[in-house]
């Protein structure tokens, strides 16, 4: 809730229309799974939206070949700019139906619905109207013309449909066939995505969607008839995934986690700034991978940055995500809730100074209040870890050369952030920074256009861009 009166706005959930229960998209075909069936639930509410079949290894073993039989017999020999034709379709289709999209994104992810219309499902559409304009132009790439074959990719909670977009989208501009498989908490845009596929005539075995937990994702990632293995997510589960490959011919590209720097200096614009930190850390709750959750703030300016920080933070609208006002929206699960709770509280036991924006949780879902921590140092575990949601650090520097060393005194490098008025020092402090993307008197800016990925324990590979193909390429280094 915010200080300030507002009316709500609630976006009708009318326009989506959910099914009991979900099978696997197979060959072109809704099919029910060998396994047992979970439930998909609203976070903001804990109501059950649908139940969706798990697949175990004798239905990726189907999926895996039905990508194979499309790859040889119809997508693989196909000319680019036949296959530009469906990507356009595909990303026109996604357009149309929208709406419909970024409401069943809302409802099952949890995230606020003005981020779902205005950020995740345009950027969507865009990537696939990007890498169509790549399928007949692969000769210019600099990685060659000649695709991997089937691609295995898993994507994670946090931006269920862009995530998709990432994999899927250069995998088919370049000839390979997919199976893909959503998380588990956030399957049901996925499953309206084979709809889409299927309204677009895209040839059966192309595209593939197998829900399930952890070990359908193994499974998928195991499988010998799988050359391409595409995954984001935990860096935990990333080290795992990179012993399964090892000593196979499949290439791997991993796009993990992150604990980035948000740099402020004393001369930063001041306003812009702020917002800039609001949006690195509190947009989608926090539930990103490259957010920036570490806040180093020049000594002279920490005071005047904290309560104007906290004056904004105050201001942001925690509540219902289909209602248009809210900037807030609910904790993806009781899970990651517990573990953001877990983080919070060890912060408080070592020492640093907790405030949360005051506001009021809702009585059903899972949810937590937009919270910085002052007197963080580079030990304390809300410093080290990554806690992916609304949960930001505050640290001070005195000099450019101490930001550097604490902006890369991490195991991450996905990404960071640099506020100041000074071109030569954005130069500087940004070539010596560890991590795959660095924002200027800017966060969180995404362009199909610009590859993306992370240094270290942050993942390997380029997603997004030129650099996108190579993953999907003979002749790339991914």
């Amino acid at each position: 809730m915010s200080i300030f009166e507002y009316a709500p706005a609630p976006e009708s959930r009318a326009v989506v229309d959910i099914k009991e229960s979900y099978g696997l998209f197979v060959n072109g075909e809704f099919t029910s799974g060998a396994g047992t069936a979970f439930k998909t639930v609203n976070p903001a509410t804990e109501e059950v939206l649908a139940e969706v079949a798990e697949a175990d290894a004798s239905d990726v073993d189907r999926a895996v070949k039905a990508a194979r039989k499309a790859y040889d017999k119809v997508w693989g020999p196909m000319p680019g700019r036949e296959r530009a034709k469906y990507l356009y379709r595909i990303a026109r289709i996604i357009q149309e139906r929208s709406r419909e999209l970024a409401v069943l994104e809302t409802l099952d992810n949890g995230k606020p619905i003005k981020e779902a219309r205005d950020v995740d499902v345009p950027t969507v559409a865009a990537h696939f109207f990007y890498y169509a304009g790549w399928a007949d132009k692969l000769e210019h790439s600099g990685y060659g013309t000649t695709p991997l074959g089937v691609a295995g990719q898993v994507i994670p909670w946090n931006f269920p449909l862009l995530m998709l977009a990432w994999k899927v989208a250069p995998a088919l501009a370049c000839g390979n066939t997919v199976v893909l498989k959503p998380a588990e908490t956030t399957p049901l845009t996925a499953l309206l995505f084979a709809e889409i596929c299927q309204q677009a005539d895209l040839p059966p075995g192309v595209v593939n969607i197998l829900t399930g937990a952890g070990e359908t994702g193994r499974a998928i990632v195991e499988h010998p008839g799988v050359d391409k293995v595409a995954f984001t997510g935990s860096t935990d589960v990333g080290k795992a995934i990179a012993r399964a490959v090892a000593g196979t011919d499949k290439k791997v590209t991993l796009e993990l986690g992150g604990k980035a720097a948000n740099i402020v200096f004393d001369d930063a614009p001041m306003d812009q700034a702020v917002e800039g930190i609001v949006n690195g850390i509190f947009f989608n709750q926090g539930h990103v991978c490259c957010a920036g959750s570490r806040l180093l703030v020049q000594e002279s300016v920490a005071d005047e940055v904290l309560e104007r920080l906290k004056r904004r933070m105050a201001t942001l609208r925690l509540g219902d995500p289909l209602d248009k006002n809210t900037d807030v929206g609910a904790i993806n699960s009781a899970a990651q809730l517990a573990r953001i709770r877990e983080l919070s509280v060890a912060g408080e036991a070592e020492g640093a100074e907790r405030w949360s924006a005051p506001c009021e949780l809702p009585t059903s879902g899972y949810w937590f209040a937009p919270t910085l921590f002052t007197g963080v140092s580079q030990a304390h575990r809300i410093a080290r870890e990554e806690i992916f949601g609304p949960v930001l650090s505050v640290l001070t520097f005195r000099t450019p050369s101490e930001a550097v060393e604490k902006a890369n005194n991490t195991p991450y490098g996905l990404s960071a952030g640099i506020w100041t008025e000074k071109g030569s020092r954005i130069l500087d402090v940004a070539g010596k920074l560890r991590a795959g993307v660095v924002w200027a008197n800017t966060f969180n800016k995404f362009d199909p256009t610009s590859p993306f990925g992370g240094y270290k324990e942050s993942g390997y590979g380029r997603e997004g861009g030129r650099h996108g193909l190579a993953a999907y390429l003979k002749g790339g280094q991914a």
